[in-house]
């Protein structure tokens, strides 16, 4: 589990920004304004981030961003890069996919843009485009 002031970087890439649009599946229509922040898989072993396969884990955290646009959000860790991999690959909002997708919109954020994630407590991060 992260612990106050653990923080890590990630890359924005087209799929992050255009999640609804970009998936490649044919199981839903596409959505536009969906958004998510990857999690590399270093960072998420490092950090402890899980997602829902590990038992007893916490996935959902509280999220708030530096220019205030989100304030205690809830952010869901998930996805996994390889069947029952205990780790998460991504946050994204908690029932609500177009969450990061508006943040992202709001601060018209573009491929190769910069996110920091940072731990406030176990339970609480705030994101800023850096």
């Amino acid at each position: 589990m992260p612990k106050a002031g653990n923080s890590f970087i990630t890359t924005l890439k087209k799929p992050h920004l255009e999640w609804g649009i970009e998936r490649q599946t044919s199981t839903r229509d596409k959505i536009y304004g969906e958004g998510y922040l990857q999690i590399p898989k270093k960072t998420a072993v490092k950090l402890d981030i899980f997602n829902g396969n590990k038992l007893g884990a916490i996935t959902e955290y509280t999220c708030s961003s530096s220019d205030n646009f989100l304030t205690n959000v809830i952010l869901k860790a998930s996805g996994c890069s390889t069947a029952g991999d205990i780790y998460a690959k991504q946050f994204a909002g908690s029932g609500n996919l177009k969450l990061l997708g508006s943040w992202f919109a709001h601060l018209k954020l573009q491929v190769g843009d910069q996110v920091e994630i940072t731990w406030n407590n176990e339970t609480d991060l705030t994101i800023a485009k850096i």
